[in-house]
C-alpha cells in the first residue's frame, strides 16, 4: 500500500468532495482522513488515502486532473512514530481583541519549546459589547518528554499578557 495526503483548494460550489471521492474511489484508493473547510468563497482541505502500490500513479493522475473544480497536490505520506504514550496532550484556547501578531506570537513560544502543534482552528468574530472584531483559537498541540507542560503554560501565560489576550490551557 502507499499512503498519500491531497492537499486541495478550490472555488467553492456544491460537488467538490463528491468529485473528489469519486476519483479516489475509482482508483481504488481508500479515504482515511480529512479536515476539509470553506473559508473566505474557497472550499480547502487535506485528505489521507491509502491506495494499492500498483494503483498510486493512476489516483494521482485521477485528482491531479480535477482541473476547473479542484487544484491538488499530492504527497508521499511520511509517517512518524506514535507520539502519544510519551509526550503530553494540551488544549490552548486563546480569545482576544483581533490584531496581528497573535497567531505568530502563540507558535513562536510553543516552537521554542519543541511543541508540535497537531490541529488548530482560528476565527474572528463581532463582539457586541467590544467594539470590535474577537479573534479565537483553539490548538491541540503534544509537549514532548523533557519538557514540562508548565513550562509550557508558563510561556503562553507570558505571553497572554504581552498580547492581552486570554488563554486557557488544559491538560
Amino acid at each position: 500500500m502507499r499512503n498519500l495526503v491531497l492537499s486541495l483548494i478550490g472555488d467553492d460550489r456544491p460537488g467538490l468532495v463528491s468529485a473528489l471521492a469519486d476519483a479516489v474511489a475509482a482508483r481504488g484508493g481508500n479515504w482515511e482522513r480529512s479536515q476539509l473547510a470553506h473559508l473566505d468563497g474557497k472550499f480547502a482541505g487535506i485528505v489521507a488515502v491509502s491506495v494499492a502500490a500498483d494503483d498510486a500513479d493512476a489516483l494521482v493522475a485521477a485528482v491531479t486532473g480535477l482541473d476547473g473544480l479542484l487544484e491538488v497536490a499530492v504527497h508521499d505520506a511520511n509517517p512518524v512514530a506514535a507520539r502519544e504514550d510519551t509526550w503530553t496532550a494540551l488544549s490552548i484556547g486563546v480569545l482576544g481583541n483581533d490584531r496581528p501578531g497573535i497567531v505568530a506570537a502563540v507558535a513562536a513560544a510553543l516552537s521554542a519549546s519543541g511543541v508540535t502543534i497537531e490541529k488548530m482552528t482560528t476565527a474572528t468574530r463581532e463582539a457586541p459589547m467590544a467594539g470590535g472584531p474577537l479573534f479565537e483559537a483553539r490548538l491541540e498541540v503534544l509537549v514532548p518528554p523533557e519538557v514540562e507542560p508548565s513550562t509550557v503554560r508558563a510561556d503562553l501565560e507570558r505571553i497572554s499578557a504581552e498580547l492581552l489576550v486570554e488563554l486557557g490551557v488544559d491538560g
